[in-house]
């Protein structure tokens, strides 16, 4: 499955390794474009999750993978959307290994949380959709709900809901709330396709840094919506991207953030050392091409080998 294309093997075995592929936004639908005109190929998204699950498999060591999100498109008709994610979450389900599924602003478009979480495996009584897992006592994995409190998804008069609305209309002024226009720098972010972070996912994820620093555990923090402006365009940031890194910042444990969302994907380090790394989308891969990975684990950095569009990429931190 690919190269390193360009990266330099280091001549020593990773702790483990895992699959990782974002925003395969399928329907059964012709292709169309994005708001930008960017091409989108809606059925063709599948046989690249098909051949992704194909090579996962064929790796024969990946210990997990990773679906940031976004698993059918909104244009998906909504009388098929129930037969549209059970027909992809079959494909990922032929991978030889567990497949951890966060949710992401399409997903929302087509099913509402209580119907959407079983089906993806994310198990909450209350229908929220953040967890932690820990594949080596060594490593642990932080998945944040990016859609915790937002204007979809939730119904209409949960308090998510409102809350959110209520957010918006301080934010952005524009009739279509997905508009940022007229709206100036990072304000841009504060659209209705984006979402926000609430205050009781805020205390469970600084309990759960505390927890893993005192365990002397590295942590991989993952959010479909992305958490650095330096990765990523300003209108596909988190609402209050600024307070979960102000949680993160707190603690020395997290090395590295992925994220889906900007279909074009990219790669920061921010102030304190932490990589964010935004992954390139399935969805806008032109027949013949395809974007999905798998990222070997060290104790000093991530290694994301990427397949075609999806660019390797060497997260190297300090301990």
């Amino acid at each position: 499955m690919g190269n390193r294309n360009g990266l330099t093997a280091q001549g020593k075995q990773p702790l483990f390794s895992f699959g990782v592929i974002t925003d395969v936004q399928y329907a059964d639908i012709p292709d169309g474009r994005s708001f930008h005109g960017v091409p989108r190929y809606y059925r063709n998204s599948i046989r690249i999750l098909q051949n992704a699950i194909h090579k996962w498999n064929a790796h024969q060591n990946l210990s997990f993978a990773l679906h940031l999100g976004d698993i059918v498109d909104g244009h998906c008709p909504k009388d098929q959307s129930l037969s549209a994610v059970k027909k992809v979450v079959k494909e990922f389900d032929k991978f030889n290994g567990r497949v951890y599924h966060m949710i992401g602003n399409h997903c929302l478009y087509n099913l509402p949380r209580k119907e959407l979480l079983p089906l993806l495996s994310i198990h909450s009584d209350d229908s929220y959709a953040y967890y932690d897992f820990s594949p080596i006592p060594e490593y642990r994995f932080v998945v944040l709900d990016g859609y915790d409190i937002s204007a979809i998804g939730w119904p209409n008069d949960h308090p998510h809901t409102i809350e959110a609305l209520n957010f918006l209309n301080k934010k952005n002024p524009n009739v279509d709330q997905n508009s940022p226009e007229g709206l100036v720098g990072l304000e841009r972010r504060f659209l209705k396709f984006n979402g926000g972070i609430g205050k009781e996912q805020l205390k469970w994820l600084e309990d759960t840094l505390k927890d893993a620093s005192n365990l002397n555990q590295k942590v991989v923090v993952c959010c479909h919506v992305p958490l650095d402006p330096g990765a990523t365009s300003r209108e596909a940031l988190l609402w209050n991207y600024d307070e979960v890194m102000d949680v993160i910042h707190r603690y020395n444990c997290v090395k590295v953030c992925l994220g889906g969302h900007d279909h074009e994907g990219g790669h920061s380090v921010d102030s304190h050392g932490v990589h964010h790394r935004v992954l390139e989308a399935t969805l806008e891969c032109p027949p013949g091409t395809e974007a999905f990975g798998y990222i070997d684990v060290f104790d000093d950095r991530l290694s994301l080998i990427g397949t075609d569009r999806m660019a390797s990429t060497e997260m190297i931190f300090n301990n």
